[in-house]
């Protein structure tokens, strides 16, 4: 039996031609309806642009932001457009200081019709990833430039000595010099791992754990200087919130820091305060101090206090800094207070598990 297809019957007295039309307009508006729904779920932001400028459609992505923020995207937009509109494919990159600080790129390009196809991107976390990977390549340079050149040096010299007892004190400089070289690397490669990774992984992590296999990461360089390390261990029930690789790594960098400025046979101290909504892990020392003048710089990258100590002591200048990204990536902060001849104290402050 055949499919039987009726004409429907036009409403009020209209035409059939009308319906049809009316009929038409839905089905078109029902598309258009549709194509910005798929448009306004994209994460990138889109604008079609006619021949004379206009705006034909723009999806929720090109809101960036509120005030000031929307007008240096709209003026980037509109520059870009003007570009395309003669014919020109451009872009441009927007820097919005935030917080948090954000870097949106517009790009625009001629249309066959005359117009222009405006794309806005967020591209924060590429920017940033970019940032990271050139600071570790200049980082990593400016690090082993040092016992590079001191191992060709040692070598050059091995080479032309014929004294064994000279031999094997060069020899042994040189194994000091390769450490150095691969201690830099870790520090290095633990500071990208902590940037790439961006914030931290935010979940409840026993404080005595934490600061239990600090300690004990810790214990090998303590004992070479015979440096007692000092724990007054937290209630078990005592949780932050973060990453507990991260944080085990922050402590260990603050324990290492105060066993290398030490005196030898010396004590560090390692606890665990309550400070309002925020768990500060301590690290307590009696060494040699720090400088008023110099407090506010010892969390930059390779920046010693005493560049004389620090060969002698191994330091890459690095432990501060990871220890200072830690504290940025759990929106906690690192806190120092030092006398210089009488020692520091350093504490991370990281909020408490609820």
């Amino acid at each position: 039996m055949g499919l039987l297809h009726r004409r429907r019957e036009p409403l009020n007295g209209e035409s059939p031609d009308l319906s049809d039309a009316r009929d038409e307009i839905s089905r078109v508006r029902g598309e258009l309806e549709r194509a910005q729904s798929a448009l306004d779920a994209l994460p990138i932001g889109v604008v079609l642009v006619d021949p004379r400028g206009a705006v034909l459609s723009r999806n929720h992505s090109t809101r960036v932001g509120r005030g000031h923020s929307d007008v240096l995207v709209q003026e980037a937009i509109d520059r870009q457009v003007t570009q395309a509109l003669a014919g020109r494919e451009s872009s441009a990159s927007i820097e919005l200081f935030g917080p948090p600080k954000r870097v949106i790129q517009v790009k625009a390009t001629p249309r066959n019709d005359g117009g222009a196809l405006v794309i806005i991107e967020d591209i924060s976390e590429r920017a940033r990833l970019d940032a990271v990977r050139t600071d570790f390549v200049a980082n990593i340079s400016h690090e082993l430039k040092t016992p590079v050149g001191a191992l060709a040096v040692l070598a050059e010299a091995v080479s032309e000595e014929d004294d064994l007892e000279v031999v094997h004190r060069l020899a042994n400089k040189m194994v000091d010099e390769a450490h150095r070289a691969a201690t830099s690397i870790d520090d290095l490669l633990e500071l990208s791992r902590i940037e790439l990774g961006g914030r931290a992984v935010r979940e409840p992590v026993v404080v005595h754990d934490v600061l239990r296999s600090a300690v004990i990461r810790s214990l090998a360089a303590a004992e070479q200087r015979d440096i007692r390390i000092d724990l007054d261990e937290p209630e078990p029930a005592l949780t932050v919130l973060g990453d507990r690789r991260q944080l085990v790594s922050a402590v260990s960098n603050l324990i290492d820091n105060a066993v290398k400025y030490s005196e030898q046979g010396a004590e560090v101290f390692v606890s665990a305060v309550i400070d309002g909504r925020h768990v500060g892990l301590r690290v307590e020392d009696r060494g040699v101090g720090i400088p008023t003048k110099d407090l506010d710089r010892v969390f930059e990258r390779f920046y010693r206090v005493d560049r004389a100590r620090s060969r002698d002591t191994g330091g890459t200048g690095l432990g501060l800094a990871i220890v200072r990204h830690v504290a940025t990536n759990h929106e906690g902060d690192v806190q120092v207070t030092s006398i210089e001849g009488e020692g520091s104290t350093f504490t991370l402050r990281i909020p408490v598990a609820s």
